[in-house]
């Protein structure tokens, strides 16, 4: 193996054809120093698919074709820019702020979901425009029009939603925001909610295997939250949200820029319930108790003159829950058979700093380097089972960009240290442990825009509990046409399953919890082990004079090891080393076409196919649909001088039957296939204010008897985690933006 790579990275660039190509770089137009490059800057060709972003260093490549001539460069915070190209040739283009230039240009409206025809990695960026169809109260809450991701409710009681990927639940996911972990260990339950979403920019859906850069934990793809910057975000920007089930929501950004380097914004969020819902009269809450504070303090430089740029973020966040019956009180039923109830409290802080230097003459070269600290306190019960998690972590990643002969041929390179201390109990039994992990990486991309692109990666990582381990990640693309690009992928992930911080639910149960492991550091379980492989296709296309374009992606996760979650029998949970087979596979189709001025629809359907072998047999996965539609249509008038427009959405989403568990009296093996509707309305007065209105499940579809053994919670049949469909009806929306 280590031969086939090295005789790879040595051929691969004598592969290059000539070509016609726009080659050149995007920077910030500033006086003090023109060589600063913009990193993630769009550049396409005007009325086609055709388009690419730039590199860490502003630079970029995209084909030339005698059909296309005007070439539009956009920045976030910049105003965008139309080039007149007539030939291949070497472009360098500065872009000004867009409080500093008043000259028209000649622009397109950037898609709201944008997908790469150019990258190696079958990469979705959903961007701001996006996240506005809907509420999007907070991150978990970010996917309900994006069909790469399911989501679904993860219990009866904490009204949390749970992403999926190709059919794998969030922890085989990397999340991270600005690329450094994020969601992992003890945030695994209720982490997405934790990040507002109006602090989100973008969001980046990685399919199948990520990059080596970002760790070894990605399994089933990685999914990366870009924040706003304090330079380019609104000076004010105000956020209000109310719901008819006595949910209120504040956010609040305040940015400034201090000198002619420094600028830092303050971002606040707050969000509180106390009416008590009881939709189904089964004597339990519907969505939970609570409030949250939520505060970030985001410092941005950026020294033109030097080539510096660093991000500095401070958090603090308070988080408490209520959950169980109507009439539970915690002063007085805690811990007691008067009534059923449970609080998960959380605490948070984090720090991290980002610091990259590009090479004043040497543009394709820069180093970064990442660094992070967080601390994580939860105290909680759900009955009579406390389960309380400590988590502090420190992680670091070293990184150096450079080039091999040309631009065609980059290299990554760089060290991770990553530092994990879980203070860990359930009920009496102490679970603690520490991580500790050093690794290094290198990774190789030839990157040929007209027909071929490859990256190629592998990584050594020393972990105390898991050993010493290899995992190579490659990605291909190849275009044998037009706007037409067949990607693959294969890749090994590894990872220490935190049990219990990722199946709280299961605490609100009357489950006896098993453990079925050896002398093993972690839980006594080994660690997880599983290689992804997969392929997709995307082809673009023009009917009627109007654009869209077709996706086909075809992934399959094949476990080595898992940690399985057996909850088969309704009187325990057991978790235990994987006994012979564990495969996901995930087949998606979409469309998305601009099917009438104005209006877009994208639809997908998805098939999956989950089984593991459990101790009982060979299974699907529980409360996994295996056929899935989704359909989005959203349409908007032309901005007015003002900015004043309306824009409305629909979405709706058709789950077929689910397998079920036993479910203690109860005969039902699937669950009822239904559909989902979710619709909203935004009317924009001006470029500074704007009020919608929505509604989510609005065909009022609920699941009967949520809460097994709802009228005797401290029998051995109470069970909360069964969920396969909504527990609250017809729920209606309004809100409000103002922007300065």
């Amino acid at each position: 193996m280590k031969n086939f790579f090295v005789s790879m990275f040595l051929w691969l660039p004598l592969l290059a054809i000539s070509q016609n190509n726009i080659e050149g770089m995007v920077m910030e137009d500033n006086p003090e120093n023109r060589r600063l490059g913009l990193a993630g800057a769009n550049v396409y060709w005007l009325n086609s698919q055709t388009g690419t972003i730039t590199k860490t260093d502003g630079s970029f490549v995209i084909p030339f074709k005698k059909e296309n001539n005007q070439l539009v460069i956009s920045y976030v915070g910049f105003e965008s820019d139309t080039l007149f190209i007539d030939s291949p040739k070497t472009v360098n283009h500065w872009l000004k702020p867009s409080n500093a230039l008043n000259e028209v240009v000649v622009q397109k409206k950037r898609d709201a979901v944008q997908k790469s025809y150019f990258s190696p990695q079958n990469v979705v960026t959903i961007n701001s425009a996006e996240l506005l169809k809907a509420a999007c109260c907070n991150l978990s809450e970010s996917f309900e029009t994006n069909p790469a991701i399911d989501v679904n409710f993860s219990d009866a009681l904490t009204g949390t939603k749970q992403i999926q990927m190709l059919g794998l639940t969030s922890p085989y996911l990397l999340i991270t925001q600005e690329n450094i972990p994020m969601v992992r260990g003890a945030s695994q339950a209720y982490g997405l909610t934790f990040t507002p979403g109006t602090w989100v920019e973008s969001i980046q859906i990685t399919k199948g295997a990520g990059s080596v850069v970002n760790g070894y934990e990605s399994i089933s793809g990685q999914i990366n939250t870009e924040l706003v910057k304090p330079l380019t975000d609104k000076a004010v920007f105000v956020n209000g949200y109310a719901n008819l089930n006595g949910r209120l929501e504040l956010n609040t950004h305040l940015n400034k820029q201090l000198t002619d380097n420094w600028s830092t914004g303050l971002y606040l969020h707050g969000n509180r319930r106390d009416a008590k819902e009881d939709g189904n009269g089964d004597g339990f809450l519907d969505a939970p108790l609570g409030n949250q504070i939520n505060v970030l303090n985001r410092w941005q430089y950026q020294n033109p003159s030097t080539g510096w740029v660093s991000f500095i973020n401070l958090r603090f966040l308070n988080d408490e829950k209520q959950v169980g019956q109507t009439n539970f009180v915690p002063g007085t039923d805690k811990f007691t058979t008067n009534s059923w109830g449970g609080e998960i409290n959380t605490r948070r802080f984090d720090t991290s700093l980002k610091l990259g230097y590009v090479f004043p003459e040497l543009p394709f070269q820069s180093l970064g380097f990442q660094t992070a600290y967080n601390i994580h306190k939860q105290d909680s019960y759900f009955g009579f089972n406390e389960y309380n998690i400590d988590h502090e972590s420190v992680y670091s990643n070293l990184l150096f960009n450079s080039i091999i002969g040309d631009t065609k041929s980059k290299f990554k390179t760089g060290l991770t240290f990553a530092y994990d201390g879980y203070g860990e109990m359930v009920n009496t039994q102490d679970y603690s442990r520490v991580d500790k992990s050093i690794g290094a990486f290198f990774e190789y991309s030839y990157d040929n825009l007209k027909e071929l692109s490859l990256t190629a990666g592998i990584r050594v990582d020393n972990h105390n509990n898991l050993g010493t381990f290899v995992t190579p990640r490659l990605h291909l693309r190849y275009m044998p046409w037009d706007r037409g690009s067949f990607r693959g992928s294969f890749g090994r992930g590894k990872r220490a399953a935190n049990i219990f911080a990722e199946n709280q639910q299961l605490f609100a149960s009357a489950r006896q919890i098993r453990v079925l492991g050896d002398d093993s550091s972690i839980y006594g379980l080994d660690p997880e082990d599983a290689w992804n492989y997969g392929a997709s296709f995307i082809q673009g296309f023009n009917l009627f004079g109007r654009t869209g374009n077709i996706t086909l992606d075809y992934y399959v996760t094949n476990f080595k090891n898992q940690v399985v979650v057996d909850w088969e029998n309704p009187l325990e949970v057991s978790f235990y080393n994987l006994e012979g087979k564990s495969l996901a596979k995930s087949f998606q189709f979409e469309i998305n076409y601009e099917a009438l001025k104005n209006l877009e629809l994208r639809t997908a359907y998805k098939f999956y196919d989950v089984e593991t072998d459990y101790i009982s047999g060979a299974l699907q996965k529980p409360l996994q649909a295996q056929h899935r539609f989704f359909a989005n249509l959203g349409y908007m008038t032309v901005p007015k001088e003002n900015g004043s427009q309306w824009r409305m959405d629909y979405t709706v989403h058709t789950l077929g039957r689910q397998r079920l568990p036993y479910i203690a009296n109860s005969s039902m093996e699937y669950s009822p296939s239904y559909s989902l509707m979710n619709a909203q309305i935004t009317k924009v007065f001006n470029n500074k204010f704007e009020i919608y209105l929505g509604g989510e499940n609005l065909t009022n579809f609920m699941q009967d008897n949520p809460v097994v053994g709802a009228d005797d919670p401290f029998g051995i049949n109470f069970d909360t985690s069964i969920i396969y469909a909504p527990i609250m009806g017809r729920m209606f929306y309004t809100g409000f933006r103002y922007k300065l």
